[in-house]
């Protein structure tokens, strides 16, 4: 492909029409969507998308795990780039997180197959399973790059029985994940369009920003475990109630990040408290803890540090602690020359950039060591995601289209 098309850009209006067709699927009245993996509205979107491939004359796949994605192929090219994101959302989520990359991965596709261009590399846009992790978080991106650990399958967060059903729902098997692995030698790069879910890029009025890193994840279980008395005959000073134990870390967890690990966040998402009525002091409760850092050595020292209060407020009041393991997702880098092909595109487009880290996963994790990978953001509107809020600019959202078809043009050259 050695022609320039530094000038060519998506068609915006098409696009847009495959943006609002795909945000009616499982829309929950109140402007966001809720296509949770494997509900009803989560497979029809499927079926959206593969007939939106199917429509464009692209040649449809899915694979074992349960990926989408619209091919254009290149006279037996055997590297492909991927372009994509996910369709599944948060219980009540918003329209553009995850969608809007795959929206405009197959508008990307069908601009280079209408103006006739041969890339160097075949392309496919693929729409990721269950990135959000209602059962699994990436299944479908860990799955195709072979770290998908088999025992996340018997334990996923979102529950055993309700996996095994969804499965059955969309036609798939658990062996099935284990055949959609691609060798490494067949892909030339990932690529991603996501919003930023986050106010930096629109307080600061830039365009695109170029991620240099995504932040590593873990997830715990952490139970404070008390003894379950009257609430009104015991007295103040003769209870083991796991409560206290549970809101006292849950506040202190909150002091020590902000005082010394800045570039850190905690999260305490849910707690489950048993017995769970009014007139029983709680013997147990049972916390979702979340926690994150764009860097390896200080992951560490946040979670040793956790533990260390965690154990402290239970001493504090009389408790045992449990712990349990669930996801870890290290810290990631982005790949030098991909930021430099995005830089290069806002460039020719006169589009602003800066770079930025990113505080949510994302399914380019996953290709982490696996290939070169490369993300954009494009400004939220106020910052807002994961609720029918989330919004951002229809102007913003085609910049980062056709930065998104002029950094594959570069790379597929």
């Amino acid at each position: 492909m050695t022609e320039s098309f530094s000038t060519l850009r998506v068609n915006a209006d098409r696009m847009h029409d495959s943006f609002i067709h795909q945000a009616l699927i499982g829309a929950t009245g109140d402007g966001g969507v809720s296509r949770v993996t494997f509900s009803d509205a989560h497979l029809a979107a499927r079926n959206w998308f593969r007939a939106e491939t199917e429509s464009a004359g692209l040649e449809f796949h899915t694979d074992g795990a349960g990926n989408h994605s619209a091919i254009l192929s290149n006279d037996g090219r055997d590297k492909t780039l991927l372009i994509g994101s996910h369709l599944d959302s948060v219980p009540n989520g918003g329209r553009f997180d995850g969608a809007l990359g795959v929206v405009a991965a197959l508008e990307v596709l069908k601009t280079v197959k209408e103006n006739r261009i041969t890339p160097g590399v075949r392309l496919e846009a693929i729409d990721f399973t269950d990135e959000e992790g209602s059962f699994i978080g990436l299944l479908g991106s860990s799955a195709l790059t072979d770290r998908l650990d088999p025992d996340a399958l018997k334990k996923p967060r979102g529950g055993r029985d309700g996996l095994v059903e969804g499965l059955a729902r969309a036609g798939l098997s658990e062996a099935g994940f284990f055949t959609a692995v691609r060798p490494k030698d067949s892909l030339a790069g990932y690529l991603e369009l996501h919003i930023e879910q986050g106010k930096r890029l629109e307080r600061t009025g830039t365009n695109i920003g170029i991620v240099s890193a995504i932040v590593g994840i873990r997830s715990r279980r952490v139970s404070f475990i008390g003894r379950a008395d009257h609430a009104g005959s015991t007295l103040m000073t003769d209870r083991a109630d796991a409560s206290l134990g549970a809101s006292a870390f849950t506040l202190a967890a909150r002091e020590l990040v902000m005082r010394d690990f800045s570039n850190c966040v905690v999260n305490v998402g849910k707690m489950d408290f048993a017995p769970g009525a009014f007139n029983i002091v709680p013997a147990r409760v049972d916390l979702a803890l979340e926690f994150r850092s764009p860097d390896e050595g200080e992951f560490d020292r946040l979670e040793v540090a956790l533990a260390a209060c965690a154990k402290e407020q239970a001493a504090r009041f009389g408790l045992e602690l449990q712990t349990q393991r669930f996801e870890n997702h290290v810290p990631n880098l982005m790949s030098a020359e991909i930021q430099k092909a995005f830089a290069d595109s806002c460039d020719d487009l006169g589009l602003t950039h800066s770079s930025l880290i990113s505080g949510a996963i994302h399914d380019g994790q996953s290709f982490d060591g696996v290939c070169p990978m490369g993300m954009i953001f494009v400004p939220s509107v106020d910052g807002a995601s994961h609720a029918p809020r989330e919004f951002t600019k229809w102007d913003d959202c085609v910049n980062g289209a056709n930065v998104l078809l002029q950094t594959v043009l570069k790379l597929a050259a």
